[in-house]
């Protein structure tokens, strides 16, 4: 073991589980891996064996509805995963790694329900509206319907435990069902489930005490919840260090939260923040640091002597290790990171530390996938991750030679996966340096996990033994001489400069010549287009205090297609408010 990481190796308790190491795979959706009945598919089950095949000590599956007819998401009932032998399987699975894995239980959507997945009338605690059609409003749920969802948890960690679950998390964070019973900005409730903290608790408390009245004291239950929900208002986000009044659950309340839910027999607290109002907090982006929310679990770790679980864009090593040690968490959660590479926890512990690939936090190939594309779960650097049978590199029978012609994101990625897998391969690039448009986008501060991202390339180039050959053009001549097997064509791309008058005047810039230092831009500056690469440029020249204005012929900023992904979109708005 790498000594300079032997805190994320301890082993950790939560209940009367011990857990090989301080790492978990923090819940993620698995939208497109699970059947229409809401049944764990094949490629779920690969999926999760991948990371537990990497190392992580724990698994938190993605959240699953212990029932289907109240909060009416979809035409399944995800309960039914639970009574379908795969969650046995998987279990047995990961458990052959010494991996323990929880499944997250979620009571339901409520507001945040996107409408396309309704089949009935949206509910929450209270009438209040929803987050993506306010002009609707909620149905309130009858103190009935509460009691029955609470009957429903307990049914359903009697099948988990039948199945060789270890443990279970409540799904209490971001906004959705159960967090809209705790806070006061959605709940208006006057039975019992409503009024004070201590009331607006007692619908998670009932359902932890079906739970470990079916399942047994000994049975680990654990709470997700955000400890700060960073909103000034419905639809209207903050930010750290910003003046302004909190509308939802603030630190203070947030804390005697987790005092509450300790005393009430919870087992460990998994601590985040933000709300769907305030996406880029739950879902950080690249624009958002990396441990953006290490503090919140600080603060929990401070109040409570059970453990507590921090996430936040942990995937940096050194960053993970220094939050165990210092005592600000007992467990780091990974999400992203462990999709970009499930490999990272064995990668750390054998200290082979520039091996790992890194997460960009761009959520193109996770969350913009599954909701904005309608496709399944993967990664925008790891395509293998969620089809992980399908995209496995097995060694060539045959090994040919092969050149790659070009060396950008995508000649490296083809250079990697063809030497990989036996072949004899050498990468041409005109230029005299590899990256491409990694380059210049990983120019601004806010971009340099860009960066990181092609170092990583360049050294799984160098140890795979990929020759590189710089400056030099590949012709039809070049191709013919070294008698090759395939050609790769990765040349890129290049910049569209539209026909518009004035266009060739000195003071005209693309801003990749603005990004690589071959120009120079003025105090004032007119930048055209507001898609992502014009927004991120003019947040770039913003930070450097240049006066910058943005002319866009769409009604919006960042609607053009490709479709950023929400929490990206909403934080880089954010940025010029």
């Amino acid at each position: 073991m790498n000594r300079a990481f032997s805190k994320l190796f301890d082993p950790l308790q939560i209940g009367k589980v011990t857990i090989k190491n301080r790492i978990a795979m923090a819940p993620m959706a698995t939208l497109g891996m699970t059947d229409s009945a809401g049944i764990l598919a094949q490629r779920a089950i690969d999926y999760y064996v991948e990371r537990a095949k990497g190392g992580v000590g724990l698994i938190i599956t993605g959240a699953f509805k212990v029932e289907g007819d109240i909060d009416p998401i979809g035409k399944s009932r995800p309960i039914r995963l639970a009574l379908s032998y795969p969650l046995g399987e998987l279990s047995d699975s990961v458990h052959a790694f010494g991996t323990k894995i929880f499944v997250q239980l979620t009571a339901g959507l409520g507001r945040v329900a996107i409408p396309v997945m309704l089949h009935g009338k949206l509910v929450s605690a209270s009438a209040i509206p929803s987050y993506w059609d306010p002009s609707t409003t909620c149905r309130e749920l009858a103190t009935e319907e509460v009691e029955r969802i609470v009957k429903a948890f307990g049914s359903a960690v009697e099948i988990m435990v039948r199945a060789g679950v270890d443990g279970v998390e409540l799904h209490g964070h971001e906004g959705y069902l159960f967090d809209q019973f705790t806070a006061a900005i959605w709940n208006r409730r006057t039975d019992r489930y409503g009024g004070d903290l201590k009331g607006r608790l007692t619908f998670p408390i009932e359902v932890l005490q079906e739970i470990k009245g079916r399942a047994g004291k000994d049975f680990p239950v654990q709470y997700r919840f955000g400890l700060k929900h960073y909103i000034k208002g419905l639809h209207a986000g903050a930010l750290t260090g910003e003046e302004y009044v909190e509308a939802g659950r603030d630190i203070d309340e947030g804390l005697a939260m987790a005092k509450l839910l300790e005393q009430a027999g919870f087992d460990a607290l998994h601590v985040d923040a933000g709300c769907y109002d305030s996406w880029y907090w739950a879902h950080p982006p690249i624009y958002q640091k990396h441990g953006c929310m290490v503090d919140m679990a600080a603060k929990v770790k401070e109040v409570v002597k059970i453990p507590v679980i921090a996430v936040g864009r942990l995937e940096i090593p050194e960053l993970a290790e220094k939050v165990i040690e210092e005592g600000k968490a007992d467990m780091v959660a990974l999400g992203r990171g462990l999709l970009a590479d499930p490999y990272w926890p064995i990668k750390v512990q054998e200290g082979r530390i520039e091996d790992i690939r890194p997460c960009l936090g761009c959520h193109d190939g996770c969350m913009g996938r599954m909701l904005d594309q309608n496709k399944p779960l993967s990664c925008a650097v790891n395509p293998a991750t969620g089809r992980e049978k399908l995209y496995e590199l097995r060694p060539a029978l045959k090994p040919k030679k092969v050149i790659v012609v070009g060396g950008g994101i995508a000649g490296m990625e083809a250079a990697r996966v063809v030497a990989t897998r036996g072949h004899k391969v050498t990468l041409y690039e005109k230029g005299s340096t590899l990256g491409g448009h990694l380059v210049e986008a990983s120019v601004p501060d806010f971009k340099k996990d860009l960066e990181r991202l092609n170092n990583w390339y360049q050294g799984q180039l160098r140890n795979l033994g990929v020759e590189i050959e710089f400056e030099t053009e590949v012709t039809p001549e070049l191709v013919e001489r070294e008698n090759l097997d395939v050609v790769f064509v990765a040349t890129g791309s290049e910049p569209i400069i539209p026909d518009a008058p004035g266009i060739g005047k000195p003071h005209v810039v693309t801003c990749i010549d603005l990004l690589l230092g071959k120009k120079e831009a003025g105090e004032s500056v007119v930048v055209v287009g507001a898609g992502l690469i014009g927004c991120e440029t003019a947040l770039w020249l913003a930070k450097q205090g240049k006066k910058v204005t943005i002319v866009e012929m769409l009604s919006e900023p960042l609607i053009a297609t490709p479709p950023i992904p929400h929490a990206n979109r909403v934080k880089l708005l954010f940025c010029f408010s």
